[in-house]
């Protein structure tokens, strides 16, 4: 028997406004312009610029009773047609009082992709109209990178399938050989050997070194792979030096040569939120200027608001025109509160960051930097770490030595025999100078790199080490050996 039963429980919402703020507070300065492009263009009410003509109060700038702030205007408004205009000039456009000859986008050359250079190439090509079909069926599943992937009886079944073509892998095979003559050399190739064959055949074949080349991608390609190139020498019975030559012509090689083609010509720039600089000995927290936009509530809805208000009509059409007016100027209204809060949030977080970290940013010395956590600026400022996390991600500081993203500042500790902390940064730049430095012949173990680490005081494990070496990019031992 099924029993009714009435519960009572307590949950903690995010309002719509917190889930707002919380997304406009992530966002990147960058990222910032096109976000208030967005509200101006959706919401009228909400302007461009400082209002000159009245004065704003500080703990309220935009009070509720919008009459009281224009109580000397007495204007007539034709309201229907400031409805009915939807003419908006938009966020900084030639003609709105607000265009700058700096804001316009730099033209660019236009490149061609990778398809596109490939089939411009297909057409010169003599096939029949079968071939032709393959030959697209082939080009169409070329990867980013150059690559074929997909196994040749799988595009056998796609083309009886999808272009009704009964074809075979050995009439495939004809059309692709044709298209791996395309440029860039080792393209539609179906696997590393492949593509460097691919294009050590394009070269001098009268040159010994290539040839000797071409027979070591054949023949020992697992060896040389793992960079066992003393089997390889000991196998082809070569010299020292002409193993050097051959293996300096294969690695010069391009592994990704889809990469050669179809890269973006738009050149991305990091934009620092933050500048900070050094007068004097004395440390100086600025917010980028774009991080402070000027905005204002519209003046014409204002007056619009106080017209309704004084107005003696009280139809429907007239209490949602007055509705709609309201609704405008509350989330113009909380759009600026939210915008200084950002700022106010950005300067409260990064302040707290100089303060933990004021060695580095006085002297830019790496080894200067202490071990710090999300947890420890939260407990600093008294805010939630979700909200130190937010303003981390994808923010940046420019100083003196560089700009440098906000994450690069949080790092974990590692126990000195000392007693003391020092940042993981410290322990990461030793651990790649120990690298750089190594006998390339001889590539220095996780397990010896732990043991010159723990002489050095540092009490590290060899997994640690293993951690930092992938974090920062270096591969194992075996393939750091360099001829």
């Amino acid at each position: 028997m099924q029993k009714l039963s009435l519960t009572q429980s307590l949950q903690q919402k995010l309002s719509p406004q917190q889930i707002q703020f919380i997304k406009l507070l992530q966002i990147p300065t960058a990222e910032l312009d096109t976000r208030i492009e967005e509200e101006l263009e959706i919401n009228p009410a909400l302007e461009e610029g400082m209002d000159e003509d009245y004065d704003q109060k500080e703990e309220d700038p935009f009070a509720d009773e919008y009459e009281d702030d224009y109580k000397d205007r007495n204007d007539d408004l034709d309201i229907d047609s400031y409805i009915q205009n939807e003419d908006y000039a938009g966020y900084k456009m030639q003609g709105d009082g607000n265009y700058n000859e700096e804001d316009r986008d730099v033209p660019l050359a236009t490149s061609s992709s990778l398809i596109d250079s490939l089939m411009q190439q297909f057409g010169y090509l003599n096939l029949t109209e079968e071939q032709r079909i393959i030959g697209l069926q082939l080009i169409g599943s070329i990867e980013a990178d150059g690559y074929i992937r997909r196994s040749m009886q799988a595009i056998v079944n796609d083309l009886a399938f999808s272009q009704n073509v009964f074809t075979d892998t050995d009439e495939l095979e004809q059309v692709l050989r044709k298209i791996q003559t395309f440029d860039p050399p080792g393209i539609a190739a179906r696997s590393l050997q492949e593509c460097l064959l691919l294009q050590l055949q394009r070269k001098d074949q009268s040159d010994p070194y290539i040839i000797l080349g071409i027979r070591i991608i054949e023949e020992f390609f697992e060896e040389f792979s793992k960079k066992h190139f003393d089997k390889i020498q000991r196998r082809l019975n070569i010299s020292d030096e002409s193993l050097k030559k051959v293996i300096d012509i294969i690695i010069k090689l391009n592994p990704k040569p889809g990469s050669v083609e179809g890269e973006s010509g738009t050149a991305q720039y990091l934009i620092p939120d933050f500048i900070l600089t050094n007068n004097n000995g004395k440390l100086e927290l600025t917010l980028n200027s774009k991080n402070a936009p000027e905005l204002r509530i519209s003046r014409s809805f204002a007056d619009m608001l106080d017209t309704y208000d004084k107005s003696s009509k009280q139809n429907k059409a007239l209490k949602e025109t007055v509705s709609f007016v309201k609704q405008k100027l509350d989330a113009a209204k909380w759009f600026i509160d939210a915008i200084k809060q950002r700022q106010q949030t950005l300067l409260k977080t990064m302040n707290a960051i100089v303060r933990f970290q004021y060695d580095f940013f006085l002297t830019g010395d790496e080894s200067k930097l202490r071990p710090m956590i999300l947890k420890d600026i939260a407990t600093l400022i008294d805010m939630d770490v979700s909200t130190v996390s937010r303003v981390a991600n994808s923010k940046a500081v420019q100083t003196e030595f560089g700009i440098y993203p906000l994450k690069y500042f949080f790092s974990e500790g590692i126990a000195t025999d000392s007693g003391e902390d020092v940042s993981s940064r410290e322990v990461k730049n030793i651990l790649k100078e120990l690298i750089d430095n190594e006998p390339k012949l001889n590539p220095l173990s996780d397990d010896k790199l732990e043991k010159i680490l723990n002489e050095r005081g540092y009490n590290i494990a060899r997994r640690t080490v293993a951690k930092y070496r992938e974090q920062l990019n270096i591969p194992v031992a075996r393939l750091r050996k360099e001829l």
